[in-house]
């Protein structure tokens, strides 16, 4: 049976006898696989950036220029590895074209480079042609037409031990200290006693700073300017103390069991969506989505759940499953109490099913941002990593990440996502014409 490296999960050494001394030094292998790779744009100086990758304590991802960066000759695919994470370091590393059976086809010889702060960048501008590349007689695409590119990178040796940073450990610490707290959550439920309803109230007793900081509109339930030197208090009615937990230990960097994630999602969702902790809340959805199997008789209440808390993910879980089963769905789903507006969704959603992302959505940096049509084939974990990449909120709708990320094809001026040079942090700029 023929088989390309794509089938292949797993790769691992095995030394028969005793290896040489050389052997000692560590490397660290990456494969990046740009799919589709032919369709992908050749104007010179237009490149893909990977998803980042870390070795050395550092982040870095690989540049590739199908056709070309500023400076090679014709015809020539430009590579580069960046450096994006602050302070300098210098490493050995190699890129490599790899052919469909993992083969290396074309190196850069090892060699030292001192990368000095975020964002350098240190390549091949001639790295290999490109119609070498589309050659099928040189075995280099696979059956899929995927380029692979393989980045080697030596790894420092850490004989040392050097403990952690101990603050995510000593703020866990600080969680419900009675002794250090200057503001106290009072949650309560109700419990039932015989015929008759209690109200039962727990103590959350927590630290301003830690809340204004992970958690402001927690920290605004509270008045700290008119409590006379005494602990504030906030009553809460509308979540279970047992949830309310959950919340406060994850602002106060905890974890939460893959159980009770499974368990609560929900109403963990609720909590965390009514006071803005959007990352328990997307933890919290993708509990839900792994843990809740959609049929043909929930496929709405959660369809209209998801849309109502703005869970993106959730959503196209549930729209996914419509549109892969539109026949079954004409039959048996009532669609009477569904807003219009997840009917256009429902389309979008078919007509997606119809594309295929091949993972190549370029920045463009001259005009800051994606382009539209290129993002609509993307899935939500694809965009939100785009999101989290450029230092955007991830939270939001499919819609709301597709506008963030966008430029405006329509006009040089308008709302885009700016880089700022030398820092690597992206800018929300709103630019307005003056008709005036």
């Amino acid at each position: 049976m023929k088989m390309d490296r794509h089938n292949i999960e797993h790769y691992q050494s095995l030394d028969v006898g005793k290896p040489p001394s050389s052997r000692k030094d560590s490397w660290k292998f990456f494969e990046i696989l740009y799919h589709a790779f032919k369709d992908l744009p050749t104007e010179r100086d237009h490149s893909i950036v990977s998803p980042t990758f870390s070795c050395n304590g550092h982040d870095w991802d690989l540049e590739i220029y199908p056709g070309g960066d500023e400076d090679p000759d014709e015809g020539y695919v430009s590579i580069f590895l960046n450096h994006r994470s602050e302070g300098a370091i210098e490493i050995d590393y190699e890129l490599t074209i790899l052919d469909k059976i993992g083969k290396r086809r074309e190196t850069m010889k090892e060699f030292s480079h001192s990368f000095e702060g975020i964002d350098e960048g240190y390549g091949c501008s001639n790295f290999m042609k490109r119609s070498d590349i589309l050659d099928e007689s040189k075995n280099i695409l696979d059956r899929n037409g995927t380029l692979a590119v393989g980045v080697l990178i030596k790894e420092d040796p850490s004989d040392v031990f050097v403990p952690k940073n101990p603050l995510n450990k000593m703020i866990q610490g600080m969680f419900l200290d009675e002794d250090t707290a200057d503001v106290c959550f009072e949650v309560t439920s109700e419990a039932k006693e015989g015929k008759k309803e209690a109200k039962a109230s727990d103590l959350f007793h927590a630290h301003s700073l830690i809340l204004f900081k992970c958690a402001p509109m927690l920290a605004d339930l509270f008045d700290l300017e008119d409590n006379d030197g005494k602990i504030a208090t906030a009553t809460i009615t509308d979540i279970n103390p047992d949830i309310f937990r959950h919340l406060l230990w994850y602002v106060y960097g905890g974890s939460i069991k893959k159980e009770d994630l499974e368990t609560h999602a929900k109403d963990i969702i609720d909590a965390a969506d009514k006071y803005a902790i959007v990352n328990l809340k997307l933890e919290a959805e993708a509990a839900y989505v792994k843990s809740t199997y959609v049929t043909m008789k929930n496929a709405v209440d959660i369809l209209l759940y998801a849309d109502a808390k703005n869970c993106a993910l959730l959503k196209e879980n549930v729209l996914d499953f419509l549109a892969a089963n539109c026949d079954d769905v004409i039959d048996e789903v009532s669609f009477n109490d569904v807003p219009g507006h997840l009917m256009k969704d429902l389309l979008v959603a078919m007509a997606r099913g119809k594309k295929k992302s091949h993972g190549g959505v370029a920045f463009d940096h001259s005009k800051g941002g994606y382009c539209a049509g290129d993002l609509k084939v993307l899935n939500v974990t694809e965009l939100r990593i785009k999101l989290n990449d450029l230092g955007l909120d991830v939270d939001g709708s499919r819609e709301a990440m597709i506008e963030a990320l966008k430029f405006d094809e329509d006009s040089e001026e308008g709302s885009y996502v700016k880089i700022d040079e030398g820092s690597g942090v992206p800018s929300r700029e709103e630019e307005e014409n003056d008709e005036e």
